[in-house]
């Protein structure tokens, strides 16, 4: 696994809702990833009593408050079409042996970032779909001051290029990002033993 998509794999644990599990893997996250974003933000997770970072977590990515981990609510919002990105999301982990069945949906960042992870060409082509919406939340998220800022921007860099500096930068992103095609890509390679994924495995195919 590329160091990219070990950051990306870390970075999806430490962007779920913090509860026991989290603190329980704080060690072996540190352990697996050298990036010092990550592990500044893990630093930070160490001191905080559990559930003053919980809080702190519902309140940072708050629709209302437009920091949201959905993807598709940055392009589509509430709307119907944002039903069919959805759907196109579920396409994408289909075409790559993996049947979609978590209780999150399917744009949920850290599911996807557990996609890109272990599917790493393929992974990054969908999150450059989204990328918009990705860098419109960092950009959020650090003006709110959260250390969550260090994570998003960890993220962002496994990305091409660099990450716009301004939301008016960030929005061309959604009008010259690129086509919305990954049939075809195959596999990075295999995953790093980290605990609690969310994106299910691939089922077991028997000889025919």
């Amino acid at each position: 696994m590329s160091p990219d998509a070990l950051v990306r794999l870390v970075a999806g644990r430490l962007l779920q809702y913090p509860d026991e599990r989290l603190y329980a893997d704080l060690d072996l996250l540190h352990e697996a990833v050298d990036e010092p974003a990550l592990r500044a933000f893990i630093a930070h997770a160490r001191v905080q009593h559990p559930l003053d970072l919980a809080a702190h977590y519902t309140d940072v990515f708050d629709t209302r408050n437009r920091r949201c981990l959905y993807l598709t609510w940055w392009s589509d919002g509430d709307t119907r079409n944002r039903g069919l990105s959805l759907v196109r999301v579920k396409q994408v982990y289909r075409e790559h042996g993996l049947e979609f069945a978590s209780e999150e949906l399917p744009d949920f960042l850290p599911v996807l970032l557990e996609f890109a992870a272990r599917e790493e060409a393929a992974g990054t082509a969908l999150l450059e779909e989204h990328r918009a919406g990705l860098e419109l939340l960092r950009l959020a998220v650090t003006d709110h001051g959260t250390p969550y800022a260090r994570v998003l921007e960890a993220v962002c860099g496994t990305l091409p290029g660099p990450s716009p500096k301004t939301r008016a930068e960030a929005k061309s992103l959604a009008r010259s990002g690129p086509p919305r095609e990954t049939v075809g890509l195959e596999p990075f390679g295999p995953g790093a033993d980290l605990p609690w994924p969310t994106v299910p495995a691939a089922p077991e195919r028997t000889p025919a």
